[in-house]
Protein backbone atom coordinates (compact mmCIF):
# COMPACT_ATOMS: atom_id res chain seq x y z
CA UNK A 1 0.00 0.00 0.00
CA UNK A 2 2.77 2.47 0.61
CA UNK A 3 4.51 1.53 -2.52
CA UNK A 4 1.18 2.36 -3.99
CA UNK A 5 0.38 6.02 -2.47
CA UNK A 6 4.42 6.62 -2.83
CA UNK A 7 3.76 6.34 -6.69
CA UNK A 8 0.53 8.06 -6.99
CA UNK A 9 2.23 10.77 -4.75
CA UNK A 10 4.93 10.75 -7.98
CA UNK A 11 2.28 10.92 -10.84
CA UNK A 12 0.19 13.58 -8.74
CA UNK A 13 3.33 16.08 -8.46
CA UNK A 14 4.61 15.92 -11.83
CA UNK A 15 1.33 16.16 -13.27
CA UNK A 16 0.94 19.64 -11.52
CA UNK A 17 4.36 20.88 -12.43
CA UNK A 18 3.47 20.07 -16.05
CA UNK A 19 0.23 22.31 -15.77
CA UNK A 20 1.71 25.03 -13.49
CA UNK A 21 5.02 25.47 -15.44
CA UNK A 22 4.43 24.40 -18.77
CA UNK A 23 5.13 21.61 -21.39
CA UNK A 24 7.41 18.88 -20.57
CA UNK A 25 9.62 18.65 -23.45
CA UNK A 26 11.26 15.72 -25.20
CA UNK A 27 13.55 15.99 -27.36
CA UNK A 28 14.74 12.63 -29.32
CA UNK A 29 17.64 12.40 -31.80
CA UNK A 30 20.79 10.26 -33.25
CA UNK A 31 21.17 7.94 -36.26
CA UNK A 32 19.67 4.73 -37.25
CA UNK A 33 18.74 3.12 -34.18
CA UNK A 34 16.87 6.20 -33.39
CA UNK A 35 15.33 6.69 -36.85
CA UNK A 36 14.26 3.30 -36.45
CA UNK A 37 12.48 4.24 -33.68
CA UNK A 38 8.42 5.14 -33.55
CA UNK A 39 7.73 7.05 -31.04
CA UNK A 40 4.35 6.97 -31.08
CA UNK A 41 4.39 3.00 -30.68
CA UNK A 42 5.83 3.36 -26.88
CA UNK A 43 7.62 6.74 -25.97
CA UNK A 44 4.67 9.39 -26.60
CA UNK A 45 1.81 7.09 -25.44
CA UNK A 46 4.17 6.62 -21.72
CA UNK A 47 5.13 9.79 -21.05
CA UNK A 48 1.21 11.20 -22.19
CA UNK A 49 -0.09 8.77 -20.08
CA UNK A 50 2.42 10.33 -17.40
CA UNK A 51 1.51 14.23 -17.75
CA UNK A 52 -1.43 14.16 -20.48
CA UNK A 53 -1.40 14.74 -23.68
CA UNK A 54 -1.33 18.89 -23.08
CA UNK A 55 1.15 17.81 -20.98
CA UNK A 56 4.10 17.16 -23.36
CA UNK A 57 5.74 17.95 -26.70
CA UNK A 58 7.94 14.96 -28.52
CA UNK A 59 10.26 16.08 -31.31
CA UNK A 60 12.00 13.73 -32.84
CA UNK A 61 15.11 13.96 -35.76
CA UNK A 62 17.33 11.55 -36.81
CA UNK A 63 19.48 9.99 -39.78
CA UNK A 64 20.94 6.48 -39.73
CA UNK A 65 24.86 5.76 -40.13
CA UNK A 66 25.85 9.25 -39.20
CA UNK A 67 28.84 10.39 -36.90
CA UNK A 68 28.22 12.51 -33.75
CA UNK A 69 30.03 15.57 -35.20
CA UNK A 70 26.70 16.22 -37.64
CA UNK A 71 26.08 17.49 -33.77
CA UNK A 72 28.73 18.83 -32.67
CA UNK A 73 28.79 22.89 -34.15
CA UNK A 74 32.27 22.63 -32.16
CA UNK A 75 33.85 18.97 -33.87
CA UNK A 76 37.30 20.46 -35.22
CA UNK A 77 37.45 18.63 -38.69
CA UNK A 78 40.79 16.15 -39.63
CA UNK A 79 41.54 15.41 -42.89
CA UNK A 80 38.55 14.29 -45.18
CA UNK A 81 35.99 15.15 -42.96
CA UNK A 82 33.28 17.66 -44.85
CA UNK A 83 33.51 20.75 -42.84
CA UNK A 84 29.85 21.66 -44.10
CA UNK A 85 28.70 18.87 -41.98
CA UNK A 86 30.10 19.75 -39.11
CA UNK A 87 26.84 20.42 -36.88
CA UNK A 88 24.56 20.48 -39.43
CA UNK A 89 22.27 17.91 -38.29
CA UNK A 90 21.78 19.87 -35.10
CA UNK A 91 20.50 22.54 -37.07
CA UNK A 92 18.27 20.50 -38.69
CA UNK A 93 17.45 19.15 -35.29
CA UNK A 94 16.82 22.69 -33.63
CA UNK A 95 14.73 24.17 -36.61
CA UNK A 96 11.97 21.27 -35.52
CA UNK A 97 12.27 21.60 -32.17
CA UNK A 98 11.10 25.77 -32.89
CA UNK A 99 8.48 24.77 -34.92
CA UNK A 100 6.69 22.52 -32.08
CA UNK A 101 7.88 24.91 -29.07
CA UNK A 102 6.88 27.99 -30.86
CA UNK A 103 4.28 29.83 -28.43
CA UNK A 104 4.20 27.24 -26.00
CA UNK A 105 5.87 27.65 -22.46
CA UNK A 106 8.13 24.98 -21.41
CA UNK A 107 8.85 23.29 -17.82
CA UNK A 108 11.31 21.01 -18.84
CA UNK A 109 13.77 19.51 -21.47
CA UNK A 110 15.24 16.13 -21.96
CA UNK A 111 17.58 14.93 -24.27
CA UNK A 112 17.20 11.18 -25.55
CA UNK A 113 19.99 10.23 -27.73
CA UNK A 114 21.01 6.88 -29.56
CA UNK A 115 24.25 7.07 -31.56
CA UNK A 116 27.72 5.86 -31.74
CA UNK A 117 27.59 3.14 -34.10
CA UNK A 118 29.05 5.54 -36.60
CA UNK A 119 31.84 6.74 -34.00
CA UNK A 120 33.01 3.21 -33.41
CA UNK A 121 33.51 2.36 -36.94
CA UNK A 122 36.00 5.40 -37.14
CA UNK A 123 37.72 5.09 -34.68
CA UNK A 124 36.93 8.06 -32.66
CA UNK A 125 35.82 6.79 -29.01
CA UNK A 126 38.05 9.09 -27.45
CA UNK A 127 36.25 12.15 -28.91
CA UNK A 128 33.02 11.04 -28.28
CA UNK A 129 32.04 11.70 -24.85
CA UNK A 130 33.44 15.37 -25.27
CA UNK A 131 31.28 15.80 -28.20
CA UNK A 132 28.22 15.11 -26.18
CA UNK A 133 28.84 17.33 -23.71
CA UNK A 134 29.61 20.06 -26.30
CA UNK A 135 25.53 18.88 -27.96
CA UNK A 136 24.23 19.55 -24.65
CA UNK A 137 26.07 22.63 -23.88
CA UNK A 138 24.56 23.66 -27.47
CA UNK A 139 21.29 22.82 -26.26
CA UNK A 140 21.27 25.01 -22.59
CA UNK A 141 22.31 27.51 -24.39
CA UNK A 142 20.15 27.49 -27.51
CA UNK A 143 16.99 26.78 -25.39
CA UNK A 144 18.04 29.04 -22.58
CA UNK A 145 18.48 26.55 -19.40
CA UNK A 146 20.79 25.99 -17.17
CA UNK A 147 19.77 21.88 -16.99
CA UNK A 148 18.28 19.82 -19.32
CA UNK A 149 18.09 15.76 -18.64
CA UNK A 150 19.38 13.15 -20.32
CA UNK A 151 19.12 9.77 -21.54
CA UNK A 152 21.52 7.68 -23.47
CA UNK A 153 20.93 4.72 -24.97
CA UNK A 154 24.45 2.53 -24.98
CA UNK A 155 25.61 0.73 -28.34
CA UNK A 156 24.20 -3.00 -28.30
CA UNK A 157 26.33 -6.03 -27.88
CA UNK A 158 26.86 -6.02 -31.85
CA UNK A 159 29.80 -4.87 -31.52
CA UNK A 160 31.12 -6.99 -28.60
CA UNK A 161 29.48 -10.48 -30.01
CA UNK A 162 28.76 -10.46 -33.44
CA UNK A 163 31.60 -7.88 -34.52
CA UNK A 164 33.63 -7.60 -32.01
CA UNK A 165 35.54 -4.23 -31.77
CA UNK A 166 37.62 -2.26 -29.06
CA UNK A 167 36.12 1.30 -30.32
CA UNK A 168 32.70 0.08 -30.16
CA UNK A 169 33.37 -1.31 -26.36
CA UNK A 170 35.05 1.98 -25.35
CA UNK A 171 32.03 3.83 -26.72
CA UNK A 172 29.62 1.93 -24.41
CA UNK A 173 31.93 2.81 -21.55
CA UNK A 174 31.76 5.94 -22.47
CA UNK A 175 27.88 6.52 -22.90
CA UNK A 176 27.61 4.94 -19.09
CA UNK A 177 30.17 6.81 -17.91
CA UNK A 178 28.16 9.95 -19.04
CA UNK A 179 25.33 9.56 -17.47
CA UNK A 180 26.58 7.99 -13.98
CA UNK A 181 28.99 11.49 -13.87
CA UNK A 182 25.66 13.56 -14.09
CA UNK A 183 22.83 14.07 -11.72
CA UNK A 184 20.69 15.00 -14.95
CA UNK A 185 21.64 11.90 -16.66
CA UNK A 186 20.58 7.87 -17.15
CA UNK A 187 20.94 5.76 -20.00
CA UNK A 188 19.52 2.44 -20.91
CA UNK A 189 20.25 -0.95 -22.07
CA UNK A 190 19.84 -2.23 -25.57
CA UNK A 191 21.75 -6.03 -25.37
CA UNK A 192 18.73 -7.81 -25.52
CA UNK A 193 16.65 -5.47 -28.14
CA UNK A 194 18.25 -6.71 -31.23
CA UNK A 195 17.12 -10.59 -31.06
CA UNK A 196 14.01 -11.71 -32.57
CA UNK A 197 12.28 -11.05 -35.58
CA UNK A 198 12.54 -7.76 -37.71
CA UNK A 199 10.34 -6.11 -39.32
CA UNK A 200 10.38 -7.42 -42.41
CA UNK A 201 9.71 -10.83 -40.26
CA UNK A 202 13.28 -11.87 -40.54
CA UNK A 203 14.89 -13.76 -37.39
CA UNK A 204 17.90 -11.48 -36.07
CA UNK A 205 20.67 -12.11 -33.70
CA UNK A 206 22.95 -9.56 -32.28
CA UNK A 207 21.95 -7.61 -35.10
CA UNK A 208 23.04 -3.62 -35.75
CA UNK A 209 19.16 -3.19 -35.58
CA UNK A 210 17.01 -4.09 -33.03
CA UNK A 211 14.07 -6.47 -33.60
CA UNK A 212 10.19 -5.04 -34.30
CA UNK A 213 9.47 -5.78 -30.72
CA UNK A 214 12.76 -4.36 -29.74
CA UNK A 215 12.19 -0.92 -30.99
CA UNK A 216 9.14 -0.97 -28.92
CA UNK A 217 10.77 -1.72 -25.70
CA UNK A 218 13.50 0.30 -26.43
CA UNK A 219 10.94 3.69 -26.40
CA UNK A 220 9.22 2.44 -23.35
CA UNK A 221 13.09 2.46 -21.49
CA UNK A 222 13.07 5.65 -22.84
CA UNK A 223 10.08 7.20 -20.87
CA UNK A 224 10.76 5.04 -18.03
CA UNK A 225 13.86 6.98 -17.45
CA UNK A 226 13.03 10.03 -18.88
CA UNK A 227 10.10 9.94 -15.98
CA UNK A 228 12.58 8.96 -13.25
CA UNK A 229 14.94 12.06 -13.83
CA UNK A 230 11.59 14.10 -13.64
CA UNK A 231 10.53 12.61 -10.95
CA UNK A 232 13.90 13.17 -8.95
CA UNK A 233 13.67 16.87 -10.00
Amino acid sequence: MRSTICSLLVVFSLGALAAEEGKHLFILSGQSNMAGLRADESFTPAVEKQFGKDGVIVVKSAKGGQPIRRWDQTWQATEGQDTEQIGDLYAVLMESVKVATREQQIATVTFLWMQGERDAKEGLADKYGQAFQNILAQLKRDLKLEQINFVIGRLSDYGVNKRPSPQWIKVREVQVALAAESAQGEWVDTDDLNDGKNRKGKEIKDDLHYSADGYVVFGERLAEKAISLLAAK
